[in-house]
C-alpha cells in the first residue's frame, strides 16, 4: 500500500516514487475493560458547547488566535500554499552516512520508482552506494518542513524522515570517565572481536511476546499462570575476571555456531 508520492530532486534530475512504510506493528495490543462487568471502555468525542457527540467528518482544523476564537484551516487550503518544490524532496547536500547519530532518524519507508523513473532511479541508487554516501534532503509532510535521509541499499532505496537538531534532547545525566587501563581495554576489544559476526536481522525475534501470547493462551484454556523459575543472583567478580570469563564463553559459543 502506497503511504504517499513524492518527487526526488537534485539539480535538473526529478525522480518520481512511491513512498512505503518499512515497518509494521506486531505487537499484541489490549483493550481497556470496566473492571466490574469486563465490559469495553469508549472513548466519545464530545462538543464543549453543546454537548453533542461528534463523529469524526464534522471534526474540522481551527487556529486559536485569541480567547475562544478561531480561524479555520482546510487541508485543500494547507495544500494549495505549497509550491511543487515543497512537495518534492529536495535534496541539498550528501553525506557519509556514519556522520549522523542515530538519535536523528525517526520513521523509515521504502522507496520505489514510479514507471519511467526507474533509470534515475537506479543510477542515484548505484552512485551513492559506490561512494558509500547518504543525500539530506527536505521537503514539507502535513504541515511542517521535514528532513530526510535517502539511504541506498543493495535492493533499493530507504528513505527515512529526521528530526532538527533542536528537537533533540541534551544528555540528561552526562557521567564523569573513568580512566580505562590498556589491560582493559584490550581484553574488551577481544572480546568484541570474539563476538563479532554478520548482522543477520532474521536471527532475533520478539520472545516477551511469544510468552505473552503462551499466558494469553492459557487463561483462555484455563491453565493457572505458572512464573518462570528465577535463577540465582550471579557472583560478584572483579571487571577483569568478567571481561576474561566473557572472552572464553563468546570464543566457545562462536566455535560451535
Amino acid at each position: 500500500m502506497i503511504s504517499h508520492k513524492s518527487v526526488i530532486a537534485f539539480g535538473m534530475v526529478a525522480i518520481p516514487i512511491n513512498l512505503y512504510t518499512a515497518t509494521q506493528d506486531n505487537d499484541i495490543h489490549f483493550n481497556q475493560l470496566h473492571k466490574e462487568d469486563h465490559s469495553r471502555i469508549r472513548y466519545k468525542k464530545t462538543c464543549a458547547h453543546c454537548g453533542k457527540e461528534i463523529q469524526a467528518g464534522d471534526i474540522v482544523r481551527g487556529y486559536a488566535y485569541d480567547e475562544d476564537k478561531y480561524v479555520i484551516i482546510t487541508d485543500e487550503e494547507i495544500e494549495k500554499i505549497k509550491t511543487e518544490k515543497e512537495k518534492s524532496i529536495q535534496i541539498l547536500h550528501f553525506a557519509k552516512l556514519n556522520q549522523i547519530s542515530p538519535v536523528y532518524y525517526d520513521r523509515t519507508y521504502q522507496a520505489a520508482p514510479q514507471p519511467g523513473g526507474e533509470k534515475a532511479f537506479e543510477l542515484l541508487r548505484a552512485a551513492l552506494m559506490e561512494e558509500q554516501k547518504i543525500a539530506i534532503g527536505k521537503t514539507v509532510l502535513g504541515t511542517r518542513d521535514t528532513l530526510m535521509a535517502i539511504i541506498p541499499r543493495e535492493e533499493g532505496i530507504l528513505i527515512a524522515t529526521m528530526f532538527f537538531a533542536d528537537e533533540i534532547k541534551a544528555l540528561e545525566k552526562p557521567y564523569t570517565k573513568p580512566a580505562v587501563s590498556e589491560q582493559e581495554l584490550n581484553l574488551a576489544k577481544t572480546l568484541i572481536n570474539a563476538m563479532d559476526t554478520p548482522f543477520d536481522p532474521s536471527q532475533y525475534k520478539d520472545e516477551y511476546q511469544e510468552k505473552l501470547k503462551a499466558l494469553i493462551e492459557s487463561k483462555i484454556a484455563g491453565r493457572e499462570v505458572v512464573a518462570p523459575k528465577e535463577e540465582g543472583p550471579s557472583k560478584v567478580i572483579d571487571l577483569m575476571e568478567a571481561l576474561r570469563s566473557s572472552v572464553e564463553q563468546a570464543k566457545k559459543e562462536k566455535e560451535s555456531a
